[in-house]
């Protein structure tokens, strides 16, 4: 087994125990793993399934982040790689100073922000993963979608044999290109969203489809992008704009735990339609996605879960 040390330098504040919440969403995430301490998640780096470990030394004010790699081989470049990947994962040069600004002179925004203060957004490390796991979450419970998620990551993805057991990264197109429908309807998927991400992966593969390209496009193009693909519809396409483009600004107006959490948040009674809650985030309107996560993070801790 080969290893390797490095350290990062997150924009202050930041603070690891929050924003690795934001990322795993739920305790049973075999994905992103996090022990109170230490940030695990296997990571594909040159087709080389590599254990990245984080852990954060220094306070929220001067934070740093102590990274450590495994693998049977470290590719070339290993650490570059696994750099730039935990800095767009972990939002470690995201700066929130015009956030907490606002948040400073508003007294309903304020206490939920110092609440949380350091925690950053997070980003799926490929928009690949971003759209899988958005479908897989699709009219189920976040709980249920993300166990249906493990499932698949158990079964195809690559594995890493790490400090703390053996585990999956998130599985490639490449990993799943080529399967039947009835792999993934084995592990939940319903027909539509197994034949959404076979499809997915399989454009990936041959080439006629670059993700990577979305990257470049502004809001409406890549939401207009994102819905041609099958599977993909308004909600879809919003989540991936805020949690596989980093859109900060993007509050998934459909997303119906998104809307509990807002209303809760505001006191408000009944359900949310998508231009209410559109109506209801003009305040905060530039920072919507940041809202998303902190109102996630909010509930999170109101189930005792984190």
């Amino acid at each position: 087994m080969e290893r390797s040390a490095f350290e990062l330098e997150p924009v202050p504040p930041f603070r690891l125990d929050l924003t690795a919440w934001i990322l795993r969403r739920r305790p049973d995430n075999v994905v992103d793993r996090w022990d109170s301490q230490v940030y695990r998640r296997v990571l594909a780096l040159d087709d080389v399934p590599v254990e990245v470990a984080a852990c954060q030394i220094g306070p929220p004010e001067t934070p740093r982040l102590a990274v450590e790699l495994a693998a049977e081989r470290l590719p070339p470049r290993a650490e570059e790689r696994a750099g730039e990947l935990l800095s767009r994962m972990l939002g470690l040069q995201v700066d929130l100073e015009g956030f907490y600004r606002l948040a400073a002179g508003d007294p309903r925004l304020g206490p939920l922000v110092e609440r949380f203060r350091g925690a950053k957004p997070t980003r799926h490390p490929a928009v690949f993963e971003a759209l899988v796991n958005a479908i897989a979450c699709q009219q189920v419970t976040l709980t249920l979608g993300i166990q249906i998620l493990n499932r698949l990551a158990l079964a195809f993805g690559p594995r890493c044999d790490g400090g703390d057991g053996s585990y999956p990264a998130f599985p490639r197109p490449a990993d799943l290109a080529g399967l039947e429908p009835a792999a993934l309807r084995a592990l939940g998927f319903s027909r539509q969203k197994a034949e959404a991400i076979l499809s997915l992966a399989e454009r990936v593969v041959a080439g006629d489809l670059c993700l990577d390209e979305l990257e470049q496009l502004g809001d409406v193009a890549a939401g207009e992008r994102l819905r041609a693909l099958r599977g993909v519809g308004r909600w879809t396409a919003e989540y991936v704009l805020l949690r596989g483009l980093g859109r900060l600004h993007v509050f998934p107006g459909d997303d119906v735990g998104g809307q509990r959490n807002l209303r809760r948040w505001l006191g408000l009674d009944g359900p949310l339609s998508y231009d209410r809650v559109r109506a209801l985030l003009e305040p905060w309107q530039a920072y919507g996605g940041l809202l998303y996560y902190h109102l996630l993070l909010q509930r999170l801790e109101e189930r005792g879960v984190r």
